[in-house]
């Protein structure tokens, strides 16, 4: 989460990229997307960058110079243009504006494939990406194991998704796997909740007894809109020890109307 400061910052920031790609084509859209991602990456690995960047002690104006310098010729004036802006704003930590920078990316990618009617399919997909991976042990540990190389890992995940997903759900789960510290299983998902972010719509995690039918789903959606004020996109997976009943997880609120949950909850009652 980012301090008061740091999300001002970064709404700043996403709102002039946002003007920025509309004046431009789907796969320039894509291309600022790749390089903000690789600058993020540059400048979390480069400490000595990260706070010439961040330092709120250097004037506005010369942290906007030293980006401008470091990246002239090698990106193009999108991406240019959008981390010296983000270079000049007030970040609460350098790791902040790190962070900025990849989220910034990540919502490029996905207002591109947004713009070819692309972004269900990507949030699908990255969904049941990370589903493969959390039900894959070996799977998991290979892509989080630190001792193998971040090329080597891209390659394993590449390797397993090429030809079989849209490139930017290709491109968003492969940098992030690789680089992020997160569960390889948990980050996927976050992308997933991102897409439909991009979407205007929220991510329902439902995790029920049994299937739900044709009329259930659309019904347990429409309760959780409602709720949650938003169109609410319902990911579902089966555990059949909950018995009976649905629990359902939308960002950082649990609700569980299991039967496995009621009965867990007169015991405490009991106690």
């Amino acid at each position: 989460m980012y301090a008061a400061s740091s999300r001002e910052a970064l709404d700043g920031a996403r709102v002039e990229l946002e003007a920025a790609l509309r004046g431009v084509t789907t796969d320039d859209a894509v291309t600022t997307g790749e390089q903000l991602l690789s600058v993020a990456e540059t400048v979390s690995d480069n400490r000595a960058l990260r706070t010439a960047l961040a330092d709120s002690v250097t004037p506005p104006d010369t942290r906007a110079a030293i980006a401008r310098e470091v990246l002239s010729g090698k990106v193009t004036e999108v991406t240019l243009q959008t981390v010296a802006s983000a270079a000049a704003r007030h970040w609460s930590s350098d790791a902040d504006l790190a962070d900025a920078l990849l989220e910034l990316g990540r919502e490029s990618l996905l207002q591109a494939a947004k713009r070819e009617g692309r972004l269900d399919t990507v949030e699908e997909e990255l969904f049941r990406l990370g589903r493969v991976v959390k039900e894959n042990t070996e799977l998991e540990q290979a892509l989080s194991d630190r001792t193998r190389s971040q090329a080597d890992r891209a390659q394993l995940l590449s390797g397993l998704i090429d030809g079989k997903v849209d490139d930017v759900t290709k491109r968003l789960a492969v940098q992030a796997v690789t680089t992020s510290t997160e569960a390889p299983g948990d980050v996927i998902d976050e992308l997933s909740g991102l897409a439909a972010a991009a979407g205007g719509r929220k991510v329902a995690y439902v995790t029920s007894a049994g299937e739900l039918s044709g009329a259930e789903r659309p019904s347990l959606a429409g309760k959780l809109s409602a709720i949650f004020d938003a169109p609410v996109t319902l990911h579902v997976e089966i555990d059949p020890e909950l018995l009976g009943g649905v629990v359902v997880r939308v960002g950082d609120e649990r609700i569980d109307g299991s039967i496995a949950g009621k009965l867990a909850a007169l015991r405490r009652g009991m106690r």
